[in-house]
């Protein structure tokens, strides 16, 4: 007898995010994320990441029109009523945001920020949620006693460390990383990431990570999505949409990059000419074609799809060959 497929733990369908005035930012995304997988999102500035992140927990503004599925656990978080929202923000998942020092309350010890979820949410007593916060924070590298400090005596690495801790203050089953080694020195960023891994590893944890660093991703992620312009325009295994991006997009994503022990890389001018569209003004066809090296004059009329690369890769461009796999490749900037 066949044994049941497996429900991913988190499941996007058709996901359409319009905020007032009109501006699209993220048009029609679908992805899948199971336990213990790690799936990065990439991108520029602007181009839905943070927008996809904050539409996962229904935490978008005001007059905000969001439309599509969000399955948690095989619960659509759009049609649930507000107490179950409440309740799945915490325990079925949680976000790291970027920027800890203004996530964290200036007046507040970190201690009461952590146990704060925790009284509200597994009706702990002041005792027991002061005991789990001093676990958090020796799980997130930190000694208990810290829970006193205030986030001004701590450094930005031990903030951020906080700011986990306090994701994982419920035990969710999906953690959302958004940017969570910005303004961090290169050696801290390690230590977050590396520290991010294990407790993914060791909770069977669903990550979620979204990052403009293509390279942070495919070192930390199993799969990788790039999204421009409010789609996802390629996704596959991490490593080999950086090595080998199939949409030009993400080759010049990842040409941007200079690679160790490659001179070429470090000196050659690899910057993407123009700027991502005006997402109230976005232009015909595929969104990409007026950057693109390798666009046709079919590109400005018709939008593509994401396209079957083979080997479970997917690729939004009409070069993608989809029996090789392959696309052609984007000239250099001159």
């Amino acid at each position: 007898m066949t044994a049941p497929a497996r429900r991913p733990l988190l499941e996007v369908r058709n996901l359409e995010v319009t905020y007032a005035g009109g501006a699209a930012a993220v048009r029609g995304v679908d992805l899948s994320l199971d336990a213990g997988q790690k799936l990065g999102i990439a991108g520029e500035s602007g181009c839905g990441k943070s927008t996809l992140a904050l539409a996962l927990l229904r935490l978008l503004p005001a007059g905000t029109r969001t439309s599509g599925e969000i399955l948690l656990d095989g619960e659509d978080v759009l049609t649930m009523k507000w107490g179950r929202v409440r309740a799945v923000r915490w325990a079925g998942a949680s976000i790291v945001f970027q920027g800890a020092m203004h996530s964290l309350n200036a007046v507040h010890r970190i201690g009461d920020q952590i146990a704060e979820p925790i009284l509200l949410h597994r009706k702990a007593t002041p005792a027991g949620a002061r005991r789990k916060t001093g676990e958090l924070l020796e799980q997130v590298g930190l000694p208990a006693a810290r829970a006193d400090a205030y986030p001004h005596e701590l450094s930005g690495g031990q903030r951020q460390r906080v700011m986990i801790a306090m994701a994982l203050a419920c035990d969710p089953r999906l953690v959302i990383a958004d940017e969570p080694t910005t303004a961090l020195d290169v050696m801290i960023q390690a230590q977050i990431l590396r520290l991010i891994e294990q407790l993914v590893s060791e909770q069977e944890l669903g990550l979620l990570m979204i990052s403009h660093d293509l390279a942070v991703l495919a070192d930390t992620c199993d799969r990788l999505a790039v999204m421009y312009a409010g789609r996802v325009v390629e996704e596959g295994p991490a490593r080999q949409v950086y090595d080998n991006a199939r949409h030009p997009y993400g080759k010049a994503l990842s040409a941007a990059f200079p690679r160790i022990g490659d001179s070429a890389s470090r000196f050659a001018p690899r910057g993407l000419p123009g700027d991502p569209p005006d997402p109230s003004a976005l232009p015909s066809g595929c969104t990409f074609h007026p950057r693109c090296a390798v666009a046709l004059d079919s590109c400005a009329d018709q939008d593509q799809g994401l396209r079957d690369a083979g080997a479970g890769r997917w690729a939004a461009c009409v070069h993608v060959d989809t029996a090789a796999g392959a696309a052609e490749p984007v000239r250099s900037t001159p």
